[in-house]
């Protein structure tokens, strides 16, 4: 059976950090502290955003386009996109639509 849910993809960079924690690592955090049902990290090859700066590999620089996606109930989602606003760093947030077709229940968030 399948379930509707929403994916929440947050844009940012190896490079940016929150205080002495990188970005990526805070919001991957806060998103199991808000009980989520789970976040992943993904590493980009080559990026640029409203900047132009271009990112990708170099031996000496962690500077790395960096997605978050989670999947988790629009409410859920919502909430948790409007908590990160004290966080810098973090580049377009995204909301789109997903069909479940497998894997675990969500938690039980999504009906």
């Amino acid at each position: 059976m399948s379930e509707q849910a929403k994916l929440l993809r947050i844009y940012t960079d190896e490079a940016a950090y929150f205080g002495d924690r990188k970005v990526f690592e805070v919001v991957a955090t806060r998103a199991r502290d808000a009980k989520l049902a789970g976040a992943t990290v993904v590493q980009a090859l080559f990026g640029f955003g409203r900047s132009a700066h271009l990112h990708r590999p170099h031996l000496l620089e962690d500077d790395q386009s960096l997605v978050i996606e989670i999947v988790d109930a629009e409410a859920s989602l919502r909430a948790f996109a409007a908590s990160l606003g004290d966080i810098e760093g973090i580049g377009l947030i995204t909301l789109e639509a997903v069909e479940v077709l497998g894997g675990d229940n969500i938690g039980g968030a999504i009906a």
